[in-house]
C-alpha cells in the first residue's frame, strides 16, 4: 500500500491537496475523487486532477502540505 498525494484544480479556484492510501495508481485516482465529491455540497467541476508524489505506506510516512504560493 501507499500514500498518494495530489493537487486538484476545482472550479477554477486555488489547488486543493489530497492524500490518499490505495494499492495502486488506478485506485488512488479513483478515491481521490470520490474523496472530493464527500467534501463539496454540491458536485465540483474537477479541471485538473494531478499525481504529485508516491511514498510507500509503512511504519512512518507522512507528506508536508505548504501553500505553493510562497
Amino acid at each position: 500500500m501507499k500514500l498518494y498525494r495530489f493537487e486538484a484544480t476545482i472550479n477554477k479556484k486555488d489547488p486543493v491537496h489530497i492524500v490518499v492510501a490505495a494499492q495502486d495508481e488506478s485506485t488512488a485516482f479513483e478515491t481521490a475523487e470520490v474523496e472530493l465529491e464527500k467534501v463539496y455540497l454540491k458536485m465540483p467541476v474537477i479541471e485538473e486532477l494531478s499525481l504529485i508524489e508516491t511514498r510507500r505506506l509503512g511504519k512512518k510516512a507522512g507528506f508536508v502540505l505548504r501553500n505553493q504560493k510562497q
